[in-house]
């Protein structure tokens, strides 16, 4: 028979030449791995292009092509590398590298938000619904119960499938009657065996139904037990399930097999070396962030039994078992380890009576007689007459822990505490404590002289066996020693250590930090030591002294600052300053003529002292004596006194409402002192209430040409040609005022408030809005921008205000009064607060928080207010000053001009409302 002829179109490739450089599976991307066979030895082999592959004329020459080397890709391929290429290639990579994390973070930051912009377009559908899957555990059960039960709207199950039906067989009938039915009689085969034996071959088919019927009667019977027999009620509480459910911990599939992953490792660890604690341990911990407790407690068990000696197991073995059998392991732990501290001190705790407690903690002392953490639990326990006898026992046992001794000497009486504390220098002689203790024990019993010999002799004494006195750590004692109560012994601790290891020229300043520090810590006595100290090596030093009398008056009593200052006068007789605060402190103490004495002695002391004169011409004024304050001032003014003098006498003239001899001091003051501004101040001012405005401006433009730099000069003038002439005159005056002084925000807001008043407000703005290109940071010009601005813009205009200049107090009120206008009470008064903090000077900023006060605060912060207004005793402050220097309210006290600024900011808001209106 012939072979069937092949077609000429099925083609046997197999047995047919590959073209050049053919790669099987290369064109629809299988390839495979490649290995050392395939490319041959490591040394490169210069391969020539393959020209007879291609069309004749048609090679093309950049099929080697590459982007950084160009044509000349294998050009020296066939070259030798050495130590030059490689260092050049190090170089290269290394600049890479470099140029790479230079553009690391900027590369980072923009994948990183094009991430977050990917994720918040694209969110994963888990992402969408998390909120509402976490809020499952509120549904309650009838929630539950009434949702609607949803079909199969699947596009599978809508298709209409072909259904066919055939007539069922008879044998399947047959074999289903056969396996419902119930045999009667036994098999013959089976009666032969007495019925004992059934064959394999007449085993009936297992009814599959019996079966499913039988488990839905074993699971009703498992639901009737957690019913209630008698209500028919359930007992399983439906909110104790959902909140079951809801503490339950959902461990992922990554966790789990975490796990597993750990579990293998430590059982392979315990395993290889069964006497390595720590290990144990893990596989036990790990059981019990599994969840499987019952494992924990059997492998640390297991640990127990392999690492019997080593603490840690027997203490996770104690925190692994339950309550019940925690004792028992831990009697075990302290059998197997008597010397243990820890374990008998965790058996210890275990225990809830303290006399139990103290037992177990005596029985471990039985075998660790020298543990110092034994001893301190087991004197905690002790009521003090137990702990007295075992503290006699424990500085027996562990007689270097100074803590014992020292305790010891505390509980026992004065002549025992001192043979205990001498007992315990035997045995520490390098102890400090116990010299300062000694020490305080001796001032606790009156012996005032002998503190400070102690704390000598114990100094010496530490010297002596090499320790060296670290100045700090003294320090610290003698404010331990303070808040003891031991003031003698705080002073002596300074006294003897304050100058160890000091340098001779550092000393003055040294002392003074330190005892500022104290002051700060609220160390007061350790401060007032320092002092001390340093008064009786410096004792003209005047700047130490009054450092001295400033503590003594915020801290001390008004004798104790007296007799401060009485001495300090006697050593430094020159310095003005502290026997004016002598003088002051007994005039506010209301003893004017034991001030008056003071300053008659400063007098003797100081004959051409003009302060002393000016402070004797105030004493005599305030007290309304002003014969004696004019005869004070003539002396001066005879004695040749400065500016100063001349301005207060014609501040007396003016006050005594002599206006003919004010006008006189003043022409007689300009003419010896004419650049000082406030003389021609008062001359203007003079004339002005005098009713001679012509006079007046005559004086302020006087005033310019000698002080062409003034600038209340030039407020005053621009004021009184308003109110003269009208605006015009007045903005040419601010005008050249400017041109003068650019940046002089009060020039800036005198022009503003002008525009304002005559309701120029377009002028007004641009006004400001120069201001602030001229004076940028300016807190009262921003404040006035705040003020002026619409309603709507005023936030933005406070947070620009505040952008630039955070910490003026002018910024810092006007955001007071937005919260105020808004009712946010709490956060007005913290910048108010705030305000006043900054510029405790300023009386408009006390009035205005007082204001505050008076209608949203209560009594006591009405109260405390108050009070801080009157110790800042503030002296500045536009509407400050023009009440306080009425000659209505002159000599009156701090506290009754607030009120009077307090009263006119309410009329003067109650007008700008009804202007409003």
């Amino acid at each position: 028979m012939q072979a069937p002829v092949q077609s000429k179109s099925n083609l046997d490739f197999m047995y047919l030449k590959p073209p050049s450089n053919y790669v099987a599976g290369l064109g629809r991307g299988a390839t495979g791995f490649t290995t050392r066979s395939d490319i041959g030895p490591s040394r490169p082999v210069m391969d020539m292009p393959d020209r007879s592959a291609a069309p004749i004329g048609r090679y093309d020459e950049n099929q080697n092509f590459d982007e950084f080397e160009g044509n000349d890709v294998g050009l020296f391929a066939s070259a030798e590398y050495d130590e030059d290429d490689k260092e050049a290639d190090a170089v290269w990579e290394a600049i890479d590298k470099r140029m790479d994390s230079r553009r690391k973070d900027r590369r980072e930051a923009r994948l990183k938000e094009e991430i977050e912009k990917y994720r918040a377009s694209n969110p994963k559908i888990t992402e969408q619904f998390a909120d509402l899957k976490r809020k499952l555990h509120t549904v309650t059960v009838e929630e539950w119960d009434n949702l609607p039960e949803i079909g199969d709207y699947s596009m599978r199950n809508k298709k209409k499938r072909f259904e066919s039906f055939v007539p069922v067989p008879d044998t399947l009938l047959e074999k289903a009657r056969q396996e419902k039915e119930h045999v009667t009689a036994l098999d013959p085969k089976s009666r032969g065996v007495g019925g004992t034996e059934t064959p394999w071959a007449q085993t009936p088919v297992t009814d599959l139904t019996a079966v499913g019927e039988g488990r839905g009667t074993v699971l009703s019977l498992k639901l009737d037990r957690l019913s209630d027999s008698v209500s028919g009620q359930t007992v399983v509480d439906p909110k104790g399930y959902l909140t079951d459910l809801k503490s339950m911990k959902l461990t992922s599939d990554a966790e789990i097999s975490d796990i597993k992953k750990a579990r293998l490792l430590l059982k392979s660890v315990i395993q290889t070396n069964p006497k390595h604690p720590p290990g144990w341990i893990a596989a036990a911990r790990l059981e019990e962030v599994a969840g499987k407790i019952k494992e924990a407690r059997l492998l640390i068990e297991k640990g127990c039994e392999e690492c019997p000696k080593n603490e840690d197991v027997w203490l996770e073995a104690c925190r692994l078992a339950n309550p019940d059998d925690a004792k028992a392991v831990m009697a075990r732990g302290v059998k197997m380890i008597p010397t243990s501290v820890k374990l008998w001190l965790q058996a210890a705790k275990l225990e809830q009576d303290h006399v139990q407690k103290s037992r177990v903690l005596r029985k471990g002392l039985e075998h660790i007689a020298s543990s110092v953490r034994l001893w301190k639990a087991v004197i905690e326990l002790a009521d003090e007459e137990q702990a007295s006898i075992l503290l006699y026992r424990a500085v027996e046992s562990c007689p270097l822990q100074v803590e014992f001794w020292l305790a010891l000497a505390r509980l026992e009486t004065y002549d025992t505490a001192k043979k205990v504390l001498n007992r315990a220098r035997l045995y520490l002689p390098k102890e400090s404590a116990i010299w300062i203790t000694a020490a305080k024990l001796e001032e606790a019993n009156g012996n005032i002289t002998m503190v400070e010999k102690i704390i000598d002799r114990g100094i010496r004494a530490l010297q002596r066996e090499g320790v060296v006195i670290n100045r700090e750590a003294w320090m610290k004692e003698a404010e331990a020693a303070e808040r003891a109560g031991s003031v003698v012994t705080c002073q002596a601790i300074i006294k003897h250590t304050v100058g160890v290891g000091v340098e001779e020229e550092d000393r003055k300043r040294t002392w003074v930090a330190d005892a500022e520090e104290c002051k700060k810590r609220g160390s007061v006595e350790t401060a007032r030591a320092i002092y001390a100290h340093a008064i009786s090596v410096f004792l003209t030093k005047k700047s130490i002294w009054l450092k001295a009398a400033q503590l003594e008056k915020s801290h001390g009593t008004k004798d104790s600052l007296d007799a401060l200052l009485r001495r300090a006068v006697t050593y430094v007789p020159q310095a003005e300053v502290l026997w004016l605060m002598g003088a002051k402190e007994k005039w506010i103490a209301g003893d004017v003529p034991a001030a008056r004495a003071i300053l008659q002695e400063a007098y003797a002391a100081i004959p051409n002292s003009e302060e002393i004169w000016l402070a004797a011409f105030k004493l005599e004024f305030e007290n309304h004596e002003p014969e004696r304050a004019k005869i004070l001032l003539a002396k001066a003014r005879e004695r040749g006194g400065s500016e100063r003098v001349w301005m207060k006498s014609a501040i007396a003239e003016r006050e005594l409402g002599n206006v003919a001899e004010e006008k006189r001091l003043l022409d007689e003051g300009l003419q010896r002192f004419p650049s000082f501004f406030k003389l021609w101040l008062m001359l203007g001012q003079l004339h002005e209430r005098c009713g001679e405005l012509e006079k007046a401006k005559e004086a302020y433009v006087s005033g310019h040409k000698n002080c062409p730099q003034c600038i209340p000069l030039w407020l005053s003038l621009a004021k009184l040609e308003e109110k003269m002439t009208g605006l015009s005159k007045a903005r040419a005056i601010l005008t050249m005022a400017r041109k003068r002084n650019p940046h002089s925000p009060d020039l800036w807001l005198a022009a503003v408030r002008a525009e304002l008043r005559h309701g120029n407000k377009k002028e007004a703005d641009n006004l400001l809005a120069k201001a602030l290109q001229e004076c940028p940071n300016s807190g009262i010009l921003w404040a006035t921008q705040i003020e002026i601005a619409p309603r709507p813009q005023r936030k933005a205009k406070s947070s620009d205000a505040l952008t630039k200049c955070d910490q003026d107090p002018h910024v810092t009120a006007a955001v007071a009064k937005l919260f105020w206008h808004d009712r946010k009470v709490d956060k007005a008064r913290s910048w108010l607060n705030r305000a006043v903090t900054l510029a405790p000077d300023v009386g408009d900023f006390w009035a205005l928080y007082y204001k505050f006060e008076l209608q949203h605060g209560t009594e006591d912060l009405q109260k405390d207010v108050l009070k801080r207004c009157v110790a800042a005793e503030p002296k500045h402050g536009e509407k400050w000053q023009s009440i306080s220097k009425a000659i209505e309210n002159a000599h009156q006290p701090t506290e009754a001009i607030l009120k009077k600024l307090v009263i006119a900011l309410g009329k003067e808001e109650k007008a700008a409302g009804n202007k409003q209106v």
